[in-house]
């Protein structure tokens, strides 16, 4: 059977990768493996394995950096927790759209999202002694469990998608009533299945955060991009939904990577209320010299991993920052071409064969973003991550997101542009002609 990829290249290629299954690969790995076939045959997959922007960074962010730079910045050591018009632009940016007052002396830019969450996970587990576990509400992000194994933190998690409205407080409690969870983690819209928690979600979580004296981390990876509604007006509703509103206990870790197509300058931002940032807890001094909440996350962890993030990144933010809070950049409308593809590439798919896995957001249709997921008859998700690589399309198992459908996939649209539609419509076609329901038909690669 002929594919449109050659079939020996591929099985080689994964062959020398070492690995136990190639469908359950890391992001980077499949990433690597896929970089490997294209220069082996010359041939252009349809890249859906990696979440990373496919739209040019704006204009203002790039002059404000550029303008940094020409004015020296670049010959001194930032403030590693932020540059004081920074912290002010981050404190705005989160009054506008989420409409919750934080002091800017408690945000701060970090080394990407992936630092926030990681300063986060450290801070949170050392600070209360007896508590020390994390909870992962599922499917989430890989890489977040990584951390918490480099960092040495006990987790537990669950797939939500069965546990949605009220039926979230029972489960949710189940875990914190054992009393050692210092820390629960989602991300909102979700990644990989682009569900988004509903108001009375987000208060059952807060309610049980402060009612167990836990933290959530709120990641925000994608803020702003559940296209059903305009959250692009600042200090307009409506608001963006969060945690925030129903608990003291949490901290907000805010990507600049998606929303703001800046993912290679590597510049995230926290922001983390009054009451838990001038907290004080019996744990910290061990770890960071100081029990104040606050004053351990700059001065101990965040300072030990990587003293702030590079001098004219921030200003290149914080001029970014400044035009979307002044109402002079509308941020959601440059990023909501994902939407329209996530449209056109979910059609190609289901009318080729293939479902969405999670498709439904409390009785509304899942939202056209910067995921979906999608699954084959007869294939487990590690067995379609391989198949689908000798027709040029990459993508993750659900399996590797701590989610319970493992018939699925993980689908980024963001570097698949128009112009690419028809190809991935031609080679969807020949996967379900290639594989037809019902038949017994046999795995091209084994």
């Amino acid at each position: 059977m002929k594919t449109p990829i050659d079939r020996a290249i591929v099985k080689q290629e994964i062959t020398s990768a070492g690995l136990e299954s190639v469908g359950l690969a890391s992001i980077r790995e499949l990433n690597r493996i896929v970089n490997n076939i294209e220069a082996a045959t010359g041939e252009r997959f349809i890249r859906m394995e990696m979440g990373v922007p496919g739209l040019e960074p704006p204009k203002i962010a790039v002059d404000a950096e550029i303008e940094a730079l020409k004015k020296g910045v670049g010959s001194k050591y930032p403030p590693f927790d932020g540059v004081p018009e920074l912290k002010q632009e981050i404190s705005r940016f989160v009054k506008n759209f989420i409409d919750i007052a934080i002091d800017p002396v408690s945000c701060f830019p970090t080394v990407g999202s992936m630092q926030g969450c990681y300063l986060a996970m450290m801070c949170t587990t050392r600070r209360t002694k007896g508590k020390d576990r994390l909870l992962f509400i599922d499917p989430g992000f890989p890489v977040n469990k990584l951390q918490a194994k480099v960092l040495g933190v006990p987790y537990d998690h669950f797939d939500v998608y069965e546990f949605r409205g009220e039926k979230l407080e029972s489960k949710l409690e189940s875990y914190l009533e054992k009393g050692d969870v210092a820390a629960l983690m989602y991300s909102n819209p979700n990644n990989p299945a682009w569900i988004c928690f509903t108001d009375q979600e987000l208060e059952i979580i807060g309610t049980l955060a402060t009612k167990y004296d836990c933290i959530v981390m709120e990641d925000l990876a994608y803020f702003g991009m559940d296209f059903r509604k305009d959250y692009s007006q600042p200090a307009q509703p409506p608001f963006i939904p969060s945690v925030a509103k129903y608990t003291d206990n949490y901290i907000l870790l805010i990507s600049s990577s998606k929303s703001f197509s800046l993912a290679g300058q590597r510049i995230g931002m926290t922001a983390i209320p009054e009451k838990l940032f001038t907290s004080t807890a019996d744990n910290l001094k061990d770890w960071f010299g100081s029990s104040k909440f606050g004053y351990a996350y700059i001065f101990g962890a965040m300072y030990a991993v990587s003293s702030g993030v590079s001098h004219s990144n921030q200003y290149g933010l914080c001029g970014l920052l400044k035009a979307v809070n002044d109402g002079q950049y509308n941020f959601v409308d440059s990023v909501k071409e994902y939407g329209d593809r996530a449209a056109v590439m979910k059609r190609l798919f289901v009318e080729n064969g293939f479902q969405i896995v999670y498709d439904m957001d409390e009785g509304e249709k899942i939202a056209d973003g910067f995921y979906f997921t999608i699954s084959f008859p007869g294939f487990t998700g590690v067995e379609l991550v391989e198949e689908l690589l000798y027709y040029g399309i990459s993508a993750i198992s659900l399996t590797t997101t701590g989610s319970d459908r493992h018939e699925g996939l993980r689908a980024c649209v963001s570097l698949t542009g128009q112009d690419r539609f028809q190809e991935l419509e031609n080679r969807v076609a020949q996967f379900e002609r290639d594989h037809p329901q019902g038949s017994d038909f046999k795995l091209i690669g084994s």
